[in-house]
């Protein structure tokens, strides 16, 4: 960021980005994907998908986040976010509670956001431009397979191609009201998720 020269590669460690993307099914709805990803280690968690990204979805999914990295004792000091109008200060006190400061990039400077932008372009390009989604069980199936091979197998320029540590956890996206889903088998992602069973909750 302009005003704080040097934080990424002096915060490295304690800094997560996050960023929103749609991804339209082939029913022309369009679904929203709320991630974060951890800049140093590259960890992606995927925090939901949703065709009506409300206010009180996005600060709920935030406090399953924010809930998940107290309990496996992470600590982060920053967030940082582009200027969506989606991101309100609702949003910001969920991660202000937990100590993670939010902030936001310049107006109109997407490189300022560059480690969840390339993110996104990865999953678009190794993924989502090679499939059709049908509906938003079957997006969540096909990004939570992409998810664990990005965070597990696949190699990133940013750590010297370094393996994953086994240790990684895998943070599980808020679902909309009504049923949740799980994704017994998520090697299918070429069409309908065959693997969704409902989930009493």
């Amino acid at each position: 960021m302009r005003d704080r020269p040097g934080l990424l590669s002096a915060q490295a460690k304690g800094t997560l980005a996050t960023d929103f993307f749609g991804v339209d099914s082939v029913t022309l709805r369009r679904y929203y994907v709320l991630f974060v990803i951890e800049v140093d280690g590259r960890v992606v968690h995927l925090l939901g998908v949703t065709a009506n990204p409300a206010m009180a979805w996005i600060v709920q999914v935030a406090r399953n986040l924010t809930s998940d990295l107290e309990d496996a004792g992470r600590r982060f000091r920053f967030l940082i976010r582009d200027r969506d109008t989606k991101f309100t200060a609702s949003f910001d006190e969920v991660f202000r509670a937990s100590g993670i400061e939010a902030i936001r990039t310049p107006v109109r400077s997407p490189k300022a956001n560059a480690f969840a932008e390339r993110w996104v372009r990865t999953v678009r390009e190794e993924c989502l431009d090679h499939l059709l989604i049908y509906s938003r069980c079957h997006l969540e199936t096909v990004l939570g397979t992409c998810v664990r091979h990005y965070n597990e197998s696949r190699p990133h320029r940013g750590r010297q191609l370094a393996p994953r540590s086994p240790a990684v956890t895998h943070h599980t996206p808020a679902r909309s009201a009504g049923a949740t889903y799980s994704a017994a088998s998520s090697t299918n992602t070429t069409g309908l998720p065959e693997g969704h069973q409902p989930v009493p909750g």
